[in-house]
Parts: structure tokens; C-alpha cells; sequence
């Protein structure tokens, strides 16, 4: 899944001020919980605070019973993902804006990746909806289609 490659740029400077190890990557359940509440954001410098308040505000903001661990950050990722590019943008330009507003590096070869392999899902669903006869199902995923094919 593309929220498992996802890393957070300032990795580094979170562990100082955090005092102990914590992995790269953005959506690591030690990642989530520490954002969702024990990092001290007052030690942070305005433009880290502001992503990481940013990420905690668009991904972590759910009321499941598991939450930050509930799966809902990764789900809420994926569909931001693809909400970008079918606003237009492109997969350099998803790059650019989740490293801009959430400090989260993502490689654009993987946010193409992802996208295409999204593309060949829903034309296996369209394709299943139309075999079971769900016509308007496969009008609304073949319109998803070309929003991402854009």
C-alpha cells in the first residue's frame, strides 16, 4: 500500500525532541500514536508543527475505538491521494504538496505506480459491474476512471 512507503521528511528532528527512536515512516502505528498526542509541539520549529498539526488534523482525526491504529490515517492517505489527481494534479505535484503540507516524502515513481495500479482496479470493478448487470456502478467507475487517466 502507498501509505507504507510514505516517510516523514523531519524523522530526525522529531526523535530529538521526542528523546527516543521512532522509524521513518509517516504511517508507523509508534509514528501515529506519538503525533496523536505525547510530542511535545511546543520544542517543534512553526513550519514542522504546522504539518505535523496538519497530518494530525486530515489523517488522524477519526472516532474509531483503535484510533490512531484503527487503519483509518492510511485509508483517509490513499483517498487524498487520489482526490489530488483528480483535481489535475499530476504525481510530481501530489509529491510536491504532501511534502509542502504534511512534511511526508513519497517518491513520485510511487505515486505513479499507485495511481495506475488504481486505474487497473476499478477497470476490474467496472468490468465485474457490468458482467452483474450494476450499469450505473460501472458509469461511476468508469467516470472515476478518466478523472485519474485525466
Amino acid at each position: 500500500m502507498i501509505a507504507q512507503k510514505a516517510r516523514l521528511r523531519a524523522a530526525r528532528k522529531i526523535q530529538r525532541i521526542a528523546g527516543y527512536r521512532l522509524p521513518d515512516f509517516a504511517f508507523h502505528g509508534a509514528n501515529l500514536e506519538m503525533i496523536a498526542g505525547s510530542l511535545n509541539y511546543e520544542q517543534l520549529d512553526p513550519t514542522l508543527r504546522d504539518q505535523l498539526l496538519r497530518f494530525q488534523k486530515d489523517f488522524l482525526d477519526c472516532r474509531c475505538r483503535g484510533t490512531p491504529l484503527c487503519g483509518c490515517p492510511e485509508e483517509k492517505f490513499v483517498l487524498m491521494i487520489i482526490e489530488l489527481r483528480m483535481q489535475g494534479l499530476d504525481h510530481r505535484e501530489i509529491h510536491a504538496h504532501l511534502l509542502d503540507e504534511y512534511g511526508i516524502d513519497l517518491f513520485p515513481a510511487d505515486i505513479l505506480s499507485f495511481l495506475e495500479e488504481s486505474v487497473h482496479r476499478l477497470e476490474a470493478i467496472r468490468s465485474v459491474a457490468e458482467l452483474e448487470g450494476q450499469h450505473d456502478l460501472a458509469k461511476r467507475t468508469e467516470a472515476a476512471i478518466k478523472d485519474i487517466e485525466q
